[in-house]
């Protein structure tokens, strides 16, 4: 790697102060922007949709568990391997640590896989994760939301995804969904955002931003392993693609 030049301590802080100015206007930009996420028109989610849970089946409506608020990630369950996707569980183990604090602010937080629910409790066990999961196959959930494809949608070439046609895709891919549930008990879908649109949920990826090499990729997260696979693999098998550039 080759590093910036040298500079004395006075020097340095003096370019830190000026990039701390943009640090600063894209901070306001965030919060602007988030205010606007909040001000877009709901959709009142009309459709009866059914959950294979642990606890039996469950509607869209009752996910939500006593809370106002819904997220659900749309966790792509890799067919060909039998397992979760690694990007989606690199997103997953992140959610983690926030799902107490979530649950404790009016939103309730669950996975949502077109995959049978005996094999996502399995890998639930194997990751050690808590949150919640529940199983969509069966249903149009995942169709609906425009993360699952099916295979006459996959034969034209192309599906619609994160709000555009595009080509380069698998059966399964992965996003974001928020609800929101009235006291008359009525479910409207306020936001969605896919691919790249998710990072923000994942602390890893500030974290390297903030260091010299950064993430130090040469596509977008191939050193991404399950996190019990970082011994044993050479190589991520990554579900984000060159397809999935923002």
């Amino acid at each position: 790697m080759d590093h910036p030049k040298i500079v004395s301590r006075a020097e340095w802080l003096a370019l830190r102060k000026q990039h701390l100015v943009k640090e600063k206007e894209l901070t306001r930009l965030r919060d602007k922007l988030s205010a606007e996420r909040r001000a877009l028109p709901w959709v009142k989610v009309e459709k009866q949709y059914v959950f294979d849970t642990p606890h039996g089946k469950k509607t869209l409506a009752d996910l939500f568990e006593g809370r106002s608020q819904l997220i659900i990630h749309h966790f792509m369950w890799r067919w060909d391997l039998g397992q979760g996707c690694v990007s989606c569980s690199f997103e997953a183990d992140h959610a983690e640590g926030a799902i107490v604090h979530l649950e404790h602010h009016d939103v309730t937080y669950v996975r949502v896989s077109r995959a049978p629910l005996a094999e996502l409790e399995a890998y639930k066990k194997r990751m050690g994760w808590r949150a919640k999961w529940v199983s969509s196959y069966g249903s149009d959930f995942n169709y609906d939301y425009h993360v699952s494809f099916t295979k006459d949608d996959l034969a034209k070439g192309e599906v619609y995804y994160n709000y555009a046609m595009t080509k380069d895709v698998f059966d399964e891919l992965d996003g974001l969904s928020v609800f929101y549930k009235d006291e008359a008990g009525d479910v409207f879908h306020t936001y969605s955002s896919y691919a790249r649109g998710n990072e923000e949920v994942i602390g890893a990826f500030i974290y390297l931003d903030i260091t010299p090499k950064g993430r130090n990729e040469t596509e977008i997260m191939d050193w991404v392993k399950r996190h019990d696979e970082y011994d044993a693999a050479d190589n991520a098998q990554s579900c984000y693609h060159s397809a999935k550039s923002a």
